[in-house]
């Protein structure tokens, strides 16, 4: 397996003899936030975080994305939270894509380096700290966990990418793969965080129309993505956020690798009724 590349944030501002023109895009379908929005004007803090700071890709929006936020979050050395999680009902993926942090998950000391992923199921006892000398930055995606009477919560996981064994798509020769963290199988299970793979010349063959909503962070190369009617050029360090049944494709022309993490919802029915208020 080649060795895996991640693009993270720095912030920072550019100069006021740039142009403003960039690709980013609100529809009713789909948004493309690319890497040259992140900056420091748009960062947040949040509560009991200290040496702290985040971008916000996402978050619930009513008639768009409805079930998730996603962070990039960008940990100083010494910095972190012993309370970092507020909402008992929320459930969470962290994927590291640069530098150490220290998680302690029900008591137990997991060191997640670059590359390593974290499930943490809701109403865990954790808390992050950064113990090492450089910066750290990892994704955390966050939902409000869907609990089925008779299934038990999910078990926690702790890997790293490295240590999984992508998934080829049937059929492609190995040009298009799925890192998949969680079993597909478990129903415990309410969303997924996958790593999407893509060597040069593969392609998603077909317009992928479904209720699953998306959230989409390129990690390593680049690529042309069908977002409903329109063909979007992105790479490294762009965000898609795509509400349910907006068609999507991809065509990965290369030089090198397209790599995406991917968060979708799965496994639950559909409510027939708005939820109360």
């Amino acid at each position: 397996m080649t060795k895996p590349s991640y693009f993270a944030p720095i912030g920072g501002h550019p100069g006021q003899d740039q142009l403003l023109t960039d690709r980013a895009m609100f529809t009713d379908a789909y948004a493309v936030i690319p890497k040259g929005t992140m900056r420091d004007i748009v960062t947040s803090s949040l509560p009991f975080w200290e040496g702290t700071r985040l971008w916000v890709l996402s978050r619930p929006l009513s008639g768009f994305a409805e079930t998730f936020s996603q962070y990039i979050m960008e940990v100083q050395p010494g910095g972190g939270s012993d309370r970092p999680e507020i909402e008992a009902q929320a459930q969470a993926v962290l994927f590291v894509v640069e530098g150490t942090v220290t998680l302690i998950l029900n008591a137990e000391k997991h060191v997640l380096e670059t590359g390593g992923y974290a499930y943490i199921p809701p109403g865990s006892d954790w808390t992050l700290h950064n113990t090492g000398d450089a910066v750290a930055r990892f994704h955390w995606v966050r939902k409000a966990y869907q609990s089925v009477p008779g299934l038990p919560l999910p078990d926690p996981i702790i890997t790293n990418e490295r240590d999984v064994t992508p998934v080829e798509m049937p059929g492609t020769e190995g040009r298009w793969s799925t890192t998949r963290f969680a079993d597909p199988q478990d129903l415990r299970h309410d969303m997924h965080v996958n790593i999407v793979n893509f060597e040069p010349g593969g392609v998603i063959p077909f317009a992928e129309t479904h209720v699953m909503e998306h959230g989409l962070y390129v990690l390593e190369g680049k690529a042309v993505y069908r977002l409903n009617q329109d063909w979007v050029e992105i790479e490294a360090g762009d965000y898609m956020w795509l509400r349910a049944f907006c068609p999507q494709a991809c065509y990965a022309g290369g030089p090198g690798r397209f790599r995406y993490l991917l968060y979708k919802d799965v496994n639950r029915h559909m409510p027939l009724s708005p939820p109360l208020r």
